[in-house]
């Protein structure tokens, strides 16, 4: 350890610190995990154990590639991932962008305080006001009957998962995603916009190419998270909101291994499972990483 290091770790000691319990929590339930992976090749037994269960190599990964349902789970998992980035992802940037042209800050703090809101609420909550919203009796149907329409059984129905499944994502997560962008946007220099505003620059032109710019790098860091993520879409929601007249459209990835692979204690098929969406999420990140450095300097590495 050179004299640089040290005199940095006696500087910084207390941030060194304070991440130690991150650190811990990466290393319990991200690290150290991954050795359980193994059991994707192995017919694991609970009785015999991760050493003992007999080797099969990539049994299960042809299982799920050969099964009936793959196709249609697949697919779903890979419509509602893509709906994801193109239509959700997007609105947490607007809405930094536009709460950062509050001026009265008792009005931006309020409706910031309004957007957070519903990340808190888990999702047993959001789909229990969803069902109760698109229910017979609920406020859909009432403002629907005032047009001279039937009422609709929508979360019933295959045609009305996806639409919901998109706003419901909107509306509890897109608040909280504007946290990040909104720090990023506060560091800008502010001598910037006094430059543009001297050379006749509207409020338009300001986004477009002063805070849009600098705020890239963020953006594309997280859409490389997000899209590391493409197939894991997160099981708490789509199982809340998911109904037998919806699997059609609605069984993803992550519901069915919850069917075949836990809930039947196929638990290597399970993890198989884990490991495709895994690395096809790597595959995904590697790419639009490389791709990112053609339009910004921005990226994970």
């Amino acid at each position: 350890m050179n004299v640089v290091t040290l005199n940095r770790l006696k500087v910084y000691w207390p941030l060194y610190v304070m991440a130690i319990p991150g650190i811990v929590f990466l290393v319990i339930f991200k690290y150290i995990p991954l050795a359980g992976a193994v059991i994707a090749f192995k017919d694991y037994s609970v009785f015999k154990g991760f050493i003992d269960s007999p080797w099969v190599g990539l049994k299960h990964f042809k299982t799920l590639i050969h099964h009936p349902d793959f196709v249609r789970v697949f697919s779903n998992t890979m419509i509602l991932g893509l709906l994801k980035i193109v239509l959700v992802f997007p609105v947490a940037v607007l809405l930094a962008l536009m709460m950062n042209e509050i001026r009265k800050s008792a009005l931006k703090k309020g409706i910031q305080t309004a957007l957070y809101i519903p990340h808190f609420l888990s999702w047993v909550i959001v789909a229990g006001i969803i069902f109760d919203f698109f229910s017979i009796s609920g406020l859909f149907n009432i403002v629907f009957g005032w047009f001279g329409h039937e009422p609709v059984l929508a979360m019933q129905e295959s045609a009305y998962f996806r639409p919901i499944y998109v706003i419901s994502s909107i509306w509890r997560d897109a608040g909280w995603g504007t946290v990040v962008y909104m720090a990023a946007i506060s560091a800008i220099d502010p001598q910037l916009y006094e430059s543009a505003m001297i050379d006749g620059a509207s409020k338009f032109r300001q986004i477009r190419h002063i805070t849009f710019p600098l705020l890239l790098p963020t953006v594309l860091v997280l859409f490389l998270l997000e899209i590391g993520n493409f197939l894991d879409l997160g099981f708490d929601q789509v199982f809340n909101m998911l109904t037998p007249m919806t699997y059609s459209v609605g069984d993803i990835l992550d519901t069915y291994v919850f069917r075949t692979g836990i809930q039947q204690a196929q638990y290597s098929f399970a993890t198989a499972v884990g490991l495709f969406q895994s690395v096809i999420g790597f595959t995904l990140v590697f790419i639009f990483n490389k791709l990112s450095k053609k339009v910004s300097d921005g990226g994970l590495w």
